[in-house]
């Protein structure tokens, strides 16, 4: 079957997560009188994704995540607090962390190359409405990815493979005539060919798994591989 559109992850995939965490701990720690380091740095990577997997669970809200993250982190940072503040320290993270975004280089290309090949795109994060939205908005792309598919609207979250299935319904396109593209094995490319959807992995940063068959380490790659493959 004719490969109709392209589903997108964003963070990581189109714009620098990774990076972007890193730039606004680096801003918001001193303003805790806190020395950003490589381990703290990765303590917040850690719990960020150990609370995500609550939230993406659907057991706590989008907001509580973000409160047990800093539960966790400002005790092993030495930084006392109390529960009511827990949002405002929050926001002093955020504010940094939304001056931080970028989009990676390969992106404006790939956007050109997917419309002249005419295939459609759309956007399936894991995230907030707002925030997704606010990104994409912050980077440039606003008009220019098709349809936002967040967890929050879709009431699934990826790795479910009903985060694809409802993605595609309501993009109006069979599964089977789409591919999933994300840095994620666990979250972009397994879950999504469970749902039936085509994927291709995209790892920017060289972890694997390298067994993957469907395997890109930039996007200027993937419009050889669809003229390839479809």
């Amino acid at each position: 079957m004719q490969l109709r559109g392209v589903l997108l992850d964003l963070d990581d995939t189109l714009l620098d997560q990774r990076g972007a965490v890193r730039r606004a701990l680096q801003a918001w720690l001193p303003t805790l009188g806190v020395t950003p380091t490589p381990a703290l740095h990765q303590l917040w990577v850690d719990l960020q994704e150990h609370h995500l997997v609550a939230w993406r669970e659907r057991t706590v809200t989008f907001r509580e995540q973000r409160r047990r993250r800093l539960r966790d982190f400002l005790p092993a940072i030495g930084v006392p607090y109390a529960e009511s503040d827990l949002d405002r320290v929050f926001a002093g993270y955020l504010a940094a962390y939304q001056q931080a975004y970028t989009l990676f280089d390969d992106v404006p290309a790939l956007l050109t190359a997917l419309r002249t090949a005419g295939l459609a795109t759309a956007v399936l994060t894991n995230g907030i409405i707002e925030q997704q939205h606010d990104k994409i908005a912050r980077v440039g792309l606003t008009g220019r990815l098709g349809p936002i598919f967040t967890a929050e609207s879709l009431g699934a979250a990826k790795p479910d493979p009903a985060a694809f299935t409802s993605a595609c319904a309501q993009w109006g396109h069979s599964p089977s005539t789409v591919l999933s593209v994300g840095d994620r094995h666990d979250l972009d490319v397994q879950p999504a060919r469970a749902a039936g959807l085509h994927a291709v992995h995209l790892d920017r940063w060289n972890e694997g798994p390298h067994t993957e068959p469907s395997r890109i380490t930039s996007l200027r790659e993937l419009p050889a591989f669809i003229s390839g493959r479809f």
